[in-house]
């Protein structure tokens, strides 16, 4: 067998040029202390906390591949949960920067989540239509609600009773009873996209944000509320024939009556004029802000019941005075009555005017009344501001913006300095230089569109090509502009350095070839005889196409220019004669290059693939389906024939122009690659994307072979197939409003192989012990017990029914259902007579118990019908009913006893807990209501 040729690997070193991604909300976090001073955004897989005081990062919470979009802080501030496009949710301690949590139950991306009051439920909306309260303090999934028919638009958990809304895409508004888990009320006023909602007024008012300038408000009244003004409802006879039967039918007709009544009240208008994009109310429910698709954020103040009331005895008294007036005039005295409208409780604060268009924001209110608002605009950039709520002018002031770690557009040209220290990024408005090895941003220059760009040997000066055909000379120690050259009439696609560094070459969109050469000029305003450094045009090659990209060869002797025709056509540099014509390609070549011997040219053209052809006669060697989509950039690695592409599918690959073979695949951008650039010594790999991301890739030494790469690949495959089968049906149970909350992924299927593996090995073990008691038996003596499974022994030597524990132990508790549910029922039996063992002994009672509910639950007709499993359910009544007494009363007990000490601290410390003495404060309130009602219904 001939030697396997070796490749060394390039792995994925850095993200950098993010300030944060459009797919994703900001929101504030609380970080050692501080509020309203750090903010997390998404930076494509990764989250960002930024100090917005400083302007730095403070915190990166690393991802795995898939992009985030949305997060979503808890009520205390020491956790954030973090949605993916994937429909996984992760949720990271802000102490530490870890994530030890993860549910797996959406099957798109997750658009939506919110934590309930105690941060002890998360509730999670995705574009796959369902919603799932997820319990976090259990880490699983509690249940999983359906009815909305598009994606969802936002979720909210009621703070007083165990309530909760959803809005979608399908124009409903939805309200769902928590205890039994239906929704009982559907709001249906919308026309359109319903986009967001907010609980404002003590949750008796709901506001929702739709396509068009409205805020549509809706009075929310709770039964309770409803029959506390009228007399108490005597009780009626079914049998009574004075109507009463058509009422209960009415009742029944009308379920949601009896929880709460939902009806529209008004309309609050914007000054916008398109969608909402996001509707956000702060913690305490007094500052309501929305924005649509432009830049302008509206801010709303909700009044309390007590302003509202003041405001309405100011206007009693307008009202009054003009009536006295009105009949002093007419000698006629009039009833004076204020009706309460919408207006009343709502007031507009003010409007923020953003640099650009909003993509999210967030705002906190402080007890000052201070209001701090942060914008994500789409723009990769964060804004601050603060407002008062207390000053009557409520004008906004801009505290901070953060520019400097990335482009505002996409990244269109990159290029490494000639010591591979240095990157080059430019896009349609600055030329940023940043250092390979800190990736901080050394400088910023503005510039024009640009499309083309290379160091000037030396690496002190930069040449950027434009857009608008101009050619526009940096000087980097300055960051000023030295010159700006008219090179072409349309735009600079491309341009290239020769090799002997006196000059370089640019393509236009003009038809035109132009040679330009490096040389220094005295500068026209000083007086001293100081130069700088100017290009001067020397030659001109006309063409009939439009040049989309030209390269020398390394020796110098041929130029390589790419048209619009389809064609790549070579000229002898000195004499600029035709030499060949390289044709083959169905659409235009967009990017190519000459391998450093001069042998070899690579193109890559729109139709998605790339021709390997020889220079010598112009002769095809092979031509590689490269990408999915347009092949949009491609350079080879310095001194070998290896050379990568990027393409609009979001992938950088790797390919061997010797062997035509394909070797690697960077993945990594979510969105289209535009541009690669390779370091001269083919250590370093930098890429730009639609995302706004620049990735770093490192060569390291470890080596790559293709056939393992190729059986990797294939295993990642299946197991991904795996976890995307069909869901399995539980027998007995119907389609309705909820489900399960978990899905079934690869981690499920391998926790129910190694369910069954430790099922297998205690049957293996148990046999070989039955057998070797039979052996002793027979014997009349004791005989040496058999060697024990050396898995058994790795573990300390455990028992078999240990081992089964240990491997149910080991796994996450969200994926507990789905394994178990996977799990054939052949291996029931044994863990139910396994499951009786430890409940008896009471070894993790709590786990055995949600573990033994769950296998009843689906496995119940097969359970039920089998007689041998009859005495072994009998026994785990009894047991389960003892222990789990057991473990009740110790709670209880324990409980008591804290309770206890903290009435000791109390009594010593003179203090009461402020949690009770709101609870106490609720409870004579509530007590008060009751005595009005009494004395109601008794007068």
């Amino acid at each position: 067998m001939g030697l396997t040729k070796q490749y060394l690997r390039y792995c994925a070193t850095a993200l950098f040029g993010v300030i944060a991604s459009q797919k994703a909300n900001i929101v504030f976090v609380t970080l050692r202390g501080d509020k309203g001073r750090y903010v997390a955004v998404a930076a494509c897989e990764h989250v960002i906390i930024w100090d917005i005081r400083k302007g730095e990062k403070v915190l990166i919470l690393k991802g795995l591949k898939q992009e985030v979009t949305c997060l979503c802080p808890s009520p205390n501030g020491y956790h954030l949960a973090v949605g993916y496009e994937d429909g996984s949710i992760r949720i990271f301690s802000l102490l530490n920067g870890e994530s030890n949590i993860t549910f797996n139950g959406h099957k798109a991306a997750v658009t939506v989540m919110h934590y309930d009051k105690l941060g002890a439920r998360l509730a999670s909306g995705s574009k796959d239509t369902d919603v799932i309260i997820w319990d976090v303090v259990n880490e699983s999934g509690l249940y999983r609600l359906k009815g909305h028919k598009d994606a969802i638009t936002d979720v909210m958990f009621l703070q007083k009773k165990n309530l909760f809304i959803s809005s979608s895409k399908d124009t409903l508004v939805k309200w769902w009873d928590l205890d039994t888990q239906h929704c009982f009320s559907t709001v249906v006023g919308h026309r359109s996209e319903v986009w967001g909602l907010a609980l404002v007024s003590d949750e008796t008012r709901l506001i929702t944000g739709s396509v068009d300038s409205e805020l549509r408000a809706w009075k929310v009244t709770y039964l309770e509320e409803k029959r506390g003004t009228e007399e108490p409802e005597p009780k009626r006879n079914k049998g009574s024939l004075d109507g009463t039967e058509g009422t209960e039918e009415q009742l029944d007709e009308n379920p949601e009556d009896r929880i709460l009544c939902c009806t529209k009240m008004g309309s609050i208008m914007r000054d916008g004029r398109d969608r909402v994009v996001s509707l956000v109310s702060d913690r305490s429910n007094q500052i309501v802000g929305c924005h649509g698709t432009d830049c302008l954020l509206e801010l709303f103040y909700i009044l309390s019941e007590d302003e509202v009331s003041k405001k309405m005895e100011r206007k009693l008294k307008k009202m009054k005075k003009k009536a006295r007036q009105q009949s002093q005039l007419n000698n006629e005295e009039e009833a004076v009555t204020v009706e309460r409208t919408l207006q009343d409780e709502v007031r507009r604060i003010t409007n923020i005017k953003a640099s650009a268009k909003i993509r999210s924001f967030d705002l906190i209110v402080f007890p000052n009344g201070e209001v701090k608002v942060a914008l994500l605009l789409q723009n990769n950039t964060i804004e601050s501001y603060t407002l008062s709520t207390t000053m009557p002018s409520s004008d906004c002031t801009k505290t901070a913006r953060i520019t400097i770690g990335g482009h505002r557009n996409d990244v269109r040209t990159l290029a490494f300095s000639s010591d591979n220290i240095a990157i080059l990024s430019a896009s349609s408005e600055t030329v940023k230089i940043w250092n390979r090895a800190t990736l901080q941003c050394i400088r910023t220059m503005p510039c024009d569109y640009a499309l083309s760009s290379l160091f000037v040997p030396g690496d002190r000066q930069v040449i950027v090509g434009t857009k608008s055909g101009k050619l526009q000379l940096f000087d980097l120690a300055t960051g000023g502009l030295l010159e700006a050259v008219a090179a072409h009439d349309g735009a600079v696609w491309s341009m290239s350095l020769s090799p002997d560094q006196r000059g370089f070459v640019t393509g236009g969109a003009d038809k035109t070839v132009k040679f330009w050469e490096f040389e220094l000029v005295k500068e026209e305003d000083s007086s001293q005889t100081s130069r700088r450094l100017s290009v001067n045009h020397t030659r001109t090659l006309q063409l009939d196409e439009d040049v989309l990209c030209v390269r020398y060869s390394p020796n110098q002797k041929l130029l390589a220019v790419s048209l619009l025709d389809c064609t790549v056509k070579i000229f002898y540099t000195d004499s600029l004669k035709f030499f060949l014509s390289l044709y083959g390609h169905k659409l235009p070549v967009l990017c190519m290059d000459i391998s450093y011997d001069s042998i070899l040219i690579a193109t890559g053209s729109a139709d998605r693939n790339v021709k390997i052809w020889g220079l010598d006669f112009g002769d095809c060697h092979r031509s590689l389906f490269a990408h999915d989509d347009s092949v949009m950039s491609l350079q080879f690695v310095p001194k070998s024939h290896l050379f990568f592409t990027a393409g609009k599918d979001c992938k950088v690959k790797q390919w061997d122009a010797d062997k035509f073979e394909h070797v690697l695949t960077l993945e990594g951008h979510h969105r289209e690659v535009w541009c690669l650039a390779v370091s001269p010594n083919g250590d370093h790999v930098v890429s730009s994307s639609h995302d706004k991301s620049l990735r770093l890739w490192e060569r390291t030494r470890e080596p790559l072979i293709l056939e393992e790469e190729r059986e990797m690949q294939r295993e990642t495959e299946f197991e991904e197939s795996l976890g995307k089968g069909d869901e399995p049906v539980v027998p007995g149970e119907s389609q309705g409003e909820t489900g399960l909350a978990g899905k079934k992924t690869i981690e499920t299927v391998k926790a129910a192989e190694r369910i069954m593996e430790a099922v297998e090995l205690y049957r293996d073990e148990t046999k070989k012990l039955e057998e070797h008691k039979a052996a002793c038996e027979m014997a009349g003596k004791e005989i040496p017990l058999p060697s024990v499974n050396p898995i058994l022994l790795a573990y300390g030597n455990i028992s078999p029914s240990q081992y089964v524990l240990q491997t149910f132990k080991k796994i996450k508790s969200s994926e507990l259902e789905e394994s178990l549910l996977v799990l054939p029922f052949s291996y029931v039996p044994d863990l139910l007579t396994l499951f009786n063992d430890y409940i008896q002994l009471g070894q993790s009672v709590e786990l055995i118990c949600r573990c033994l509910f769950f296998l009843l639950r689906i496995h119940f007709g097969q359970i039920t019908s089998s007689q041998m499993l009859l005495t072994v359910i009998d026994n785990l009544r009894r047991n389960t009913l003892g222990k789990v007494s057991e473990i009740r009363d110790q709670l209880g007990f324990n409980l008591a006893g804290l309770q206890f000490l903290r009435r000791e601290i109390e009594v010593k410390e003179d203090v009461t807990f402020f949690a009770d003495a709101t609870n106490l404060f609720e409870e004579k309130k509530k007590k008060k209501k009751k005595k009005e009602r009494a004395i109601l219904a008794f007068s």
